[in-house]
This record gives C-alpha cells, structure tokens and sequence, in this order.
C-alpha cells in the first residue's frame, strides 16, 4: 500500500468509527433510504451505448480544487440529462470534498437515477452507510485492503444488494478480484505512488477481462478517440470527474463528448 492510501486508511478508519458512535448501525438502519432496494447495475452496461459513469467531485489529491463552490443536485441533474449511464458521488470529506449528504440530496432529486458511492471503503459500517443514502453500488479498492477483508465486503454489498466496482490498478490486482468473485471491475489508470495517469493500464489489463464481467476504465480520460479506444479494447464504460467538473457546465461537456463518439 502506497504511503498516501496508508494515511487515507487510517484517517477512513476513524471516520467510520466515529460515524458508529454517533450514528449506531440500528438507526442507519431506521433512515427511510434504507428500506430501498438497490438497483441492479451491471445490466444497465450490457446495453448497446457510451456508458459514461459522470462523477461529481469537487476536489482531489493530484488536482486540489477543481470546482467550487458547486451544488451536488444541479451537477448531478445536468449530467443524468446528458445521457450519464450512472453517476459517482464522492463522499469522502478531507481530499475531495464530498459528503454523504451529498448522496442522499441527489438520490431525492434523481430516484430512478443509477448512483456509486466513492470513497475508501475499509469497513462494513460504510456499506449500510452507502444503502441508507441511496446508493446502488459502491466502490472497493484492492490495493487499500487485505484479500480477507476485500472479499468480505464484496459479499458485505452483495447481501446488502449493493453491486462493487473493484478498482485494481496493475494484473496482479486484477487476478486477485476476480479470485473474490468480483464481477465488475475498474482499472484505474492513475498511479497511486505518483498520482500520474497513463492509458497503458487499460490497455494491459483490457485481455484479462472475462466473459460475463464488466469492465470500467477509471482516470485519464478527457476524448471521445480515447474512450473509442478504449472500447474496442473491451472495456465497457468509463468513470470520467475532472475532465467535465473542470467546464463551465458538467453536463453540457458530457453531452458533446458522447455526441462526438457517436458520430
């Protein structure tokens, strides 16, 4: 585990714990979100179509601020009206600014909306978190926890009716998540220790994809030759933030990338 994901860890960690305290897992289990059933996610990849997972992320460690002040509705409304395929909503508070409020505000605005919680999951408390805010799928990384652990919360969310994405970043990584069962996975094209993206990671790990599974290339991304490329290699959709967050309107620059690689 590189030195910044140790910290984030830990820092997670004691979130989690001092989200317990305050809010015990019956009274998460009392939010009136919780009572939704989560929508199955990986179908909604199998369509024919751009599937673009838009993330609404204010902030970030290799970019600092990329969008303030924003509001979490209106960026998650002009996407969904674009023709997002889902929607990624940061909730983790230091380093991207997020909230889980942010979650459950664009739940209420947008029910039938497909929505990924992203933070640095390394406790089940979360999950039940992630479902009493709204969420349908949320985000596991396997670089961040032990396999026992990992496998764990992947059938946690399974139970839960949350779908994972498991992000790997190298073939080991991917080895490991498919060995857990994972059936969706994201290969984040950012180097951890550096913070630098490169497409290479994609490109490597796109022939380890098998049969059945979804696969999402995270990072990097900003043009419709890339996601072209990127598509023909057999990945399935792509998590793209801070290319559209950077634009006067998230939406708009979403609606023109799909128009493009479309044409």
């Amino acid at each position: 585990m590189s030195s910044f994901l140790q910290k984030i860890h830990d820092m997670t960690k004691d979130r989690a714990a001092a989200a317990r305290r305050t809010k015990p897992l019956a009274a998460l289990k009392d939010m009136p979100l919780y009572t939704r059933t989560p929508a199955p996610v990986m179908p909604a990849f199998a369509q024919d179509g751009w599937h673009v997972i838009a993330e609404v992320k204010f902030a970030s460690p290799s970019e600092g601020d990329i969008r303030m002040p924003a509001v979490p509705v209106e960026v998650a409304q002009g996407y969904l009206a674009a023709g997002a395929r889902m929607l990624s909503v940061l909730t983790e508070p230091r380093y991207f600014k997020g909230s889980l409020e942010y979650l459950s505000a664009i739940r209420a605005a947008a029910p039938d909306a497909l929505l990924l919680r992203k933070d640095f999951i390394c406790d089940a408390y979360q999950l039940h978190e992630a479902r009493a805010h709204g969420a349908d799928a949320v985000l596991l990384i396997v670089a961040m926890t032990e396999d026992v652990l990992t496998k764990d919360l992947l059938q946690t969310a399974q139970s839960l009716g949350l779908t994972a994405l498991v992000e790997v970043h190298d073939a080991h990584e991917m080895t490991r998540a498919q060995d857990m069962g994972a059936g969706m996975i994201g290969v984040n094209n950012r180097n951890l220790k550096t913070l630098k993206t490169s497409l290479d990671t994609s490109r490597r790990l796109a022939p380890m994809k098998r049969a059945g599974d979804v696969l999402i290339c995270e990072s990097g991304l900003s043009s419709a030759a890339q996601l072209q490329e990127m598509r023909s290699l057999g990945h399935d959709g792509f998590l793209m933030g801070t290319h559209f967050m950077r634009k006067p309107a998230p939406g708009v620059a979403l609606a023109a990338l799909l128009s493009e690689c479309a044409a």
